[in-house]
């Protein structure tokens, strides 16, 4: 045998060494017949593995790079084990092998030229999990073509062994050898012992490196955009908060533009979110275009963007930022389905005062962005003071709105509801009033924003579920059989988690027949979340109540809604009824709509009936019930109650009824009252 170092005899096997056992976590083959317990230079290999496995020891549980450390323990075998080069290749199910480590240029290219050719030991060796062993490379003919060119470039004989944990393969440790002849088996355990610690070393560098990304992409994720990859409103505010203190030292000013894209919403419901994500990338990638060094483009949600731009030297460059990305954004998106037109409103706030807070920054210029969105979007503008004071009074409401629920402020209004055949009252729609100590009488167009920015709207609509419920039960007591009641819930409450629990638990608190309570929604609520607008309407169905879809032919008056949804009535919108009488083509759409409607198996009433004319249309055109003001405008429950007591077969109050109505039935209605909003 040309073992070219030390002799070998049989001789027992000596134990494995602490230092090895802490490296590899596991049992690993002891050194065997060339570790001699006699010889001085037995005895001196045998320090110097233990040496090498003590150094690697140590650094197992560091951060020292795992290729520096690869490349000296290459570079210590070659000193512990009679070959003249050493190299550790990796290999990936599906993927070529690829080098990690190599003793010298030598060892290089033999590594790499088993890759080239993909042949040769290192890949038989992570094939079979077996060591290859070549001490003649000249007689060898497993591998010719890797044979024929190594022996050329002065190889001879080449050893092999797998890096393996169990049952997974991680690739090979190749020790070349410039003369031909066998290893003893001591030099083979040795090796054997070796590539164990290299397999060890590769499964803690991967383990680290898996730790190391995972954390770093916890951390990018919550610092960036899932969508756009930008700065999310947490790092936004950091940066901010570093540029407000460097600009106290360097006198510049700090701005920040608000984006908002004009009608997003409505590029969504029309093409879908798939494309809606589409616009919101192609918009960051736009925007991204147009900053200036230093500057940071964040995405806070939505369609939400804010550009921070420091070092300016006085405000009217800010100005020229916000033109230049109106400018920008105004021009077509060309998706890859369709053209898409958007515009932006940008608000504009500066970090002024010495002890501004990046929160007040940002607040100011979404104020701002509201105000341009306001005065028509595609436009940009700095925060009006005035109107921030109106947002200041919104919120002083918010916080009297949570008093109002304890203190006995909120108040229900009702709007009878006459059918058509026979004229009697066959319900009442209730109405949120609010007795505001300071403002007087408040409507819903106020109340419902309040109570949905404050996260009052499911205490407030469950107050007016209640309180509705209740009356009609007075009612019910007092010979009103037959009338039910109309409770109309925002898109936002009707969302709700426990939206439909809260109403199966009213209605079974009061003792109210469902069948005598009409829900009524309008289609924003489907275009939110149409899949979730189905289980709640299904549910609500379930427990006895009719619904109605309010406000139909403005909007979206989606023909695919009436079919989808398991609606009971329609309730035609007040502007169509308006032009009944001086338009034909709304007499022939609402012809048309009560047609479909009862086509569908569903009832169609009436909103905001306010003349004699109008209410002979109405009935002419076949709805099966009226409301409005030439019935009564809204009531009290007690008038509620003493128009149902008075109301004839003839459509009128008997003299005694001390209900007055809204209008005289032939005189010509006066201004349209408020918008109302749904409570």
């Amino acid at each position: 045998m040309l073992e070219g170092r030390a002799t070998v005899t049989n001789a027992p096997p000596r134990p494995t060494c602490a230092a090895r056992e802490n490296v590899i976590h596991r049992r690993v083959p002891a050194v065997h017949s060339f570790l001699l317990p006699v010889g001085g230079a037995a005895l001196e290999t045998d320090q110097r593995l233990s040496s090498v496995l003590s150094e690697f020891a140590r650094t197992l549980a560091t951060d020292s790079p795992i290729q520096a450390i690869l490349d000296h323990l290459v570079v210590r075998i070659v000193d512990l084990l009679p070959i003249s080069a050493a190299g550790v290749t990796l290999i990936s199910p599906g993927s070529g092998p690829h080098y990690i480590a190599a003793s010298d240029a030598s060892a290089l290219r033999y590594e790499q030229l088993q890759s080239d050719l993909a042949e040769g030991p290192c890949l038989a060796a992570f094939a079979t999990g077996e060591p290859v062993t070549i001490p003649d490379l000249q007689e060898d003919h497993r591998f010719p073509r890797f044979a024929e060119q190594a022996v050329e470039e002065g190889l001879l004989a080449v050893f092999t062994f797998p890096l393996h944990h169990g049952d997974e393969r991680l690739g090979a440790l190749d020790l070349y050898r410039g003369t031909p002849g066998r290893l003893s088996s001591g030099s083979m355990a040795a090796a054997q012992t070796l590539s164990d610690v290299a397999a060890a070393y590769l499964l803690n560098a991967r383990a680290r490196e898996l730790l190391h990304e995972s954390t770093h992409r916890a951390q990018f994720t919550s610092m960036h955009d899932a969508l756009t990859g930008l700065p999310n409103r947490t790092l936004l505010l950091q940066r901010l908060d570093h540029a407000i203190r460097r600009s106290r030292r360097s006198e510049k000013q700090v701005a920040i533009l608000f984006a908002d894209l004009d009608r997003f919403k409505s590029v969504n419901d029309t093409y879908g979110h798939h494309v809606g994500d589409e616009l919101l990338v192609a918009v960051a990638e736009r925007l991204t275009a147009l900053l200036r060094p230093g500057d940071t483009l964040a995405r806070l949600a939505g369609d939400e963007f804010v550009i921070m731009c420091e070092d300016l030297d006085d405000a009217t460059q800010a100005d020229h930022i916000a033109t230049r990305v109106t400018d920008a954004l105004a021009d077509a998106f060309v998706l890859s389905t369709t053209a898409v037109q958007v515009s932006a409103s940008v608000g504009i706030a500066f970090a002024g005062p010495p002890d501004s807070m990046p929160d007040k920054v940002l607040r100011d210029a979404d104020a701002a962005m509201y105000q341009a969105k306001r005065k028509g979007g595609g436009r940009h503008g700095v925060v009006d003071l005035r109107e921030q004071g109106l947002a200041t009074q919104r919120a002083s409401l918010s916080r009297d709105l949570l008093e109002a629920l304890a203190k006995g402020e909120l108040r229900t209004a009702y709007q009878p509801i006459v059918a058509t055949a026979g004229g009697k009252v066959a319900g009442a729609e209730a109405l949120l009033r609010w007795a505001h100590p300071t403002w007087g009488t408040m409507h819903p167009a106020a109340i419902v924003p309040l109570a949905e920015q404050s996260g009052l709207i499911s205490d407030v609509g469950r107050w007016v579920l209640r309180s509705a419920c209740r009356d009609q039960q007075r009612w019910q007591h007092q010979g009103a059989e037959s009338v039910g009641i109309g409770v109309n819930v925002s898109p936002h409450q009707l969302m709700e988690r426990d939206f439909v629990e809260g109403v199966e638990a009213v209605l079974t608190g009061i003792g109210t027949d469902p069948s005598r309570v009409t829900i009524d929604v309008t289609e924003s609520a489907f275009i939110q979340d149409s899949e979730r607008a189905l289980v709640v309407l299904q549910d609500l169905k379930d427990l006895g109540v009719l619904l109605a879809l309010d406000d139909f032919g403005t909007g979206y008056s989606s023909l695919n809604h009436l079919k989808r949804f398991p609606i009971d009535i329609v309730k035609i919108d007040r502007s169509l009824i308006a032009e009944l009488g001086r338009d034909p083509t709304s007499r022939h759409i609402v012809r048309t709509l009560v047609q479909l409607v009862h086509a569908l198996g569903m009832r169609a009433v009436a909103e905001g009936v306010e003349s004699f004319e109008q209410h002979e249309e109405v009935l002419a055109l076949g709805c099966d019930a009226y409301q409005g003001f030439y019935c009564a405008a809204p009531i009290s429950s007690d008038q509620m109650a003493a128009l149902l007591a008075g109301w004839d077969d003839k459509n009128a109050p008997h003299s005694s009824s001390s209900v007055t109505l809204g209008m005289s039935r032939r005189q010509p209605p006066g201004a349209p009252p408020p918008q109302r909003r749904h409570l």
